[in-house]
């Protein structure tokens, strides 16, 4: 990524370079956030959230939905992507415009041209709630980058290294932001810490996280 890429973008829009290949967009999603939360809505109402078990049999404390061709799934057979829902057996809510052209913009900002997900993994933070460190491999090209949408509440996103035992670096992610990495940065460790009690006007109690990936 080279300074003259970002030439066209907002000033509050300018990429903060957290490693090779990753950077935070402030603000980025800000101005269409009442859309994505709408759409949020229609979306859960097709596929509701659910707090999904992990193959050791834990529940996880973000409850998670999915639209797209594929959704990202965890339960006593593993890790993977699916093109159903496996409370209905019925196709994933396809993934609206607003979704891919943020991601799609998104990805573009940050040096990854021609990113076109198939994947949307919407998640729903409540006060406890957290991700622990993790690297995004179940996808088939780790070519291509993720892209990730904060909405609501904010919490602290934790960006490690190529190893888990490397010490990651703690970072306040706020309504609107958005994170892509991918390149050198791709199968980096990442999770938030716990989320703390709030009230958003939007959101409430909650944040929620889109995460789009291209996972076939």
């Amino acid at each position: 990524m080279t300074p003259d890429l970002f030439d066209d973008l907002p000033a509050e829009h300018l990429p903060e370079i957290i490693a090779e290949g990753a950077v935070i967009l402030r603000r980025f999603a800000l101005d269409r956030a009442e859309r994505l939360l709408g759409v949020i809505g229609e979306v859960t109402e097709l596929a509701p959230l659910r707090r999904m078990k992990t193959p050791g049999g834990h529940a996880m404390s973000v409850a998670m939905s999915c639209c797209g061709e594929q959704g990202w799934v965890t339960d006593t057979r593993g890790y993977r992507y699916q093109s159903d829902d496996p409370l209905s057996g019925r196709p994933w809510p396809s993934m609206r415009d607003v979704f891919r052209t943020l991601a799609r913009e998104a990805a573009s900002a940050a040096g990854y041209e021609g990113f076109c997900p198939d994947a949307c993994l919407i998640n729903r933070y409540e006060p406890g709630a957290k991700m622990g460190l993790h690297q995004d491999r179940d996808e088939h090209d780790f070519k291509q980058p993720i892209v990730s949408v904060t909405l609501g509440l904010s919490q602290v996103f934790q960006f490690g290294g190529l190893r888990r035992n490397e010490r990651p670096v703690n970072i306040p992610l706020h309504h609107g932001d958005v994170v892509v990495w991918g390149g050198p940065a791709r199968l980096r460790y990442h999770g938030v810490l716990t989320l703390k009690a709030g009230d958003h006007p939007l959101t409430g109690p909650c944040r929620y996280n889109l995460t789009f990936r291209r996972a076939r």
